[in-house]
């Protein structure tokens, strides 16, 4: 028998996503006797402690008799439990500083840490993850602030409606001005953002149309690749080549500074990869970008002006381009940049990103885990018994 146990989330803020939903814990259950799933009670939680009970899932303070434990955010030092099996976003394959007592009191308290972000398929396609939702809630938000700062159009925010449904109801009633919008990066954040666009009738255009033209309605340009980088010795992009050796890149936005009123930005970046601007860019006369969505939320990443990330309840802040400081976002006026740097997205839309999350669990890292020697498993381990595995040695200075 194996003890699945659902942990309650305890940063703060609160994040209200779950790993499984009750239904997806029952349906689990009934296909695979002798695994019984139990609930950590939560009163934070988008799906309540009594909608887990109505369904028969069990509610216990103490889940120490559990095999395995699914979060979603960091669990506090002072609530792991040793030698246990955790699923969670632990924020630590950078060597992210701000959590390094984490990654010590993982290899202290011999837990068998498997991280989300690294579970993936065979060619490094991720398996699990929050992108589509924080893709979304992104553009909705980029959207929304373009709207409020020039007073042209109202949305509500995301986390004001019960459902996306819902959210995509009131797309349909609202008609957009003639905006130019950037949109960059591939895979689950970038297919968010497209679903936006689709639900708002706004048209794709080719890079090099949106460069040259002007619109009379509402157009995007999807820029990824070749259509963003390019090697700095010959203009060519091999995708292989730009993994391999991103500092040998150029960034290719520049040039779309003067056509672009939003940007929503879902790029991967780490610091060998060339931002999308520079900070002194921004002092360009030919500027027109007002408002971005920084969905990556890099602080001082591929958006040099992503200068913290801001929260749900209040998700924008402005940007002076004379003086490049923070001040008040929604002012009707280009001198202004308003920065949507929410670096927990998904949480606006917690019920729907919990569902989408628990099916791909079920579907692709479940049958896994169960396994007992599975590569997937394998890859995504960053520690276990008190050590680092093969694959996350490079984190020997940083989990010491």
């Amino acid at each position: 028998m194996i003890r699945i146990g659902l942990i309650r989330e305890r940063k703060s803020p609160p994040d209200t996503r779950v790993a499984l939903t009750p239904e997806q814990c029952v349906h689990i259950m009934q296909n695979n006797p002798g695994l019984v799933i139990v609930a950590e009670p939560s009163p934070d939680r988008c799906i309540t402690d009594a909608e887990y009970a109505a369904k028969g899932i069990a509610l216990q303070e103490d889940l120490s008799d559990c095999d395995v434990l699914l979060g979603v955010k960091e669990v506090p030092i002072e609530k792991l439990i040793p030698g246990k099996t955790y699923f969670f976003f632990s924020h630590t394959k950078k060597k992210q500083p701000y959590n390094q007592k984490l990654m010590h009191a993982l290899i202290e308290k011999r837990i068998r840490m498997i991280d989300y972000e690294c579970l993936t398929h065979i060619d490094e396609q991720r398996i699990l993850g929050f992108g589509l939702y924080a893709g979304i809630v992104g553009a909705h938000n980029g959207l929304l602030t373009y709207g409020k700062k020039f007073d042209l159009y109202d949305l509500p925010a995301a986390h004001n409606v019960e459902s996306y449904q819902d959210l995509v109801k009131i797309y349909e009633q609202i008609k957009l001005p003639n905006i130019k919008i950037v949109m960059t990066g591939s895979g689950k954040v970038a297919a968010g953002i497209l679903e936006v666009m689709t639900h708002f009738d706004i048209e794709s255009v080719e890079p090099e149309d949106f460069l040259t033209h002007e619109y009379d309605y509402p157009v995007y340009t999807h820029l990824k690749g070749g259509d963003l980088y390019a090697r700095k010795d010959n203009d060519l992009f091999s995708r292989d080549d730009f993994h391999a050796n991103p500092g040998m890149y150029k960034c290719l936005f520049s040039k779309y500074i003067p056509q672009t009123d939003i940007l929503m930005n879902g790029i991967y970046w780490d610091r060998h990869i060339a931002r999308l601007f520079e900070k002194q860019d921004i002092l360009r006369n030919d500027w027109r970008v007002s408002v971005i969505s920084d969905i990556t939320c890099d602080i001082d990443g591929s958006v040099p002006i992503n200068i913290g990330a801001s929260t749900i309840a209040d998700p924008v802040y402005g940007i002076d381009r004379k003086t490049t400081e923070r001040t008040a976002p929604f002012q009707n006026t280009r001198s202004i940049i308003d920065v949507m740097a929410v670096d927990n997205l998904p949480n606006e839309l917690p019920r729907d990103a919990s569902q989408y999350f628990g099916a791909h669990f079920e579907k692709f890292v479940l049958k896994e885990l169960l396994n007992g020697n599975s590569d997937i498993i394998k890859r995504a381990t960053i520690c276990e018994d008190g050590k680092l595995t093969s694959h996350y040695s490079y984190l020997a200075d940083y989990a010491y």
